[in-house]
């Protein structure tokens, strides 16, 4: 017999978390032939979300929770969920219910048919989000993917469905900005896709506002491509050129006649300009870089668990 675990992060969801386990585990109690586990992450919550955890799991000996100290963030709740995964599979999904957990079977039945080792969901639509997020989204896969040495699916999230291959070599890796879904790309073996119709979210807020979007799209740029760092050498080269033609046409100019380099105010500002910005976004870039160094020779923990529920069983 199989074992799976559903792996499911969260963080002040207390308005959908008895929805989400409910809807979880009747597609669960569907399954034949699979022994299943549910893993709840709870990322420092400051709402009723564990104490709700809490009364599931002590009815229902097959949910797990792990309890984060504080809030680490999304990625660090998935990574602990795999960290802790002992199943031959996992399913990756949040609490919000965005993501269907009724689909769940057909990612089985997809995996066992095409023989592979993910089985990632692409989302043909996305219900309940403003269009600058349809769009900001769209173009972010885009532009990472013409950037990264790996290719990413278009449109997908952290939902997917990987084996016991995959768990292993993901808990190989030691870095600690983890960009999940592009980690799982780049670790290769059979990845298939699945399309889907996502919905809005149940209930509540969503945990993604735009300044930790922008923190996210950072950090899997910064960790998949050294392309930005040859894009500011680039602007450097051009802004050298550009200077030093400007000297020479000036120099002549000055000689020759036909340019008063005194009166040219609005050329000086110009210049300054661009090579101020030129060295602000060479710095800029270093700078995102440089500290990306510094958190990973710092060498800490990615996340702490404070306490775990029916996790020694």
């Amino acid at each position: 017999m199989k074992t799976l675990s559903i792996i499911i992060p969260c963080y002040n969801e207390e308005t959908v978390i008895q929805i989400t386990y409910e809807r979880v585990k009747s597609v669960l109690n569907q399954l034949t032939g699979i022994k299943s586990y549910i893993t709840f992450i709870n990322d420092g919550s400051t709402d009723r979300t564990l104490e709700i955890m809490t009364e599931i799991a002590s009815v229902d000996t097959d949910v797990f929770i792990l309890n984060f100290s504080r809030n680490f963030g999304h990625q660090a709740a998935v990574t602990a969920g795999i960290n802790y995964c002992k199943t031959d599979l996992a399913v990756i999904i949040d609490a919000d219910l965005q993501d269907p957990p009724e689909i769940i079977p057909d990612l089985l039945q997809t995996m066992e048919k095409e023989q592979a080792n993910v089985v990632y969901c692409v989302r043909k639509s996305r219900e309940g989000e403003s269009r600058f997020k349809l769009w900001s989204s769209k173009l972010f896969y885009r532009f990472l993917n013409s950037l990264s040495e790996v290719k990413f699916p278009l449109d997908t999230g952290d939902f997917r469905l990987i084996d016991s291959t995959i768990i292993k070599e993901f808990n190989r890796l030691r870095e600690r900005g983890k960009y999940i879904r592009g980690l799982i790309s780049w670790v290769g073996f059979k990845q298939v896709p699945y399309y889907y119709e996502r919905n809005a979210r149940h209930s509540g807020k969503t945990k993604y506002p735009f300044r930790k979007m922008i923190s996210f799209a950072s950090t899997a740029l910064s960790y998949f491509s050294k392309k930005p760092l040859l894009l500011s050498v680039s602007l450097g080269f051009i802004a050298v050129i550009g200077g030093i033609i400007l000297a020479i046409w000036y120099a002549l100019g000055k000689i020759f006649g036909y340019t008063n380099a005194e009166s040219g105010f609005t050329s000086i500002m110009i210049i300054v300009i661009f090579f101020g910005g030129v060295q602000l976004l060479t710095i800029g870039v270093l700078g995102q870089y440089i500290g990306i160094l510094f958190d990973e020779v710092k060498n800490r923990p990615e996340y702490i668990i404070e306490n775990t529920i029916n996790i020694e069983q």
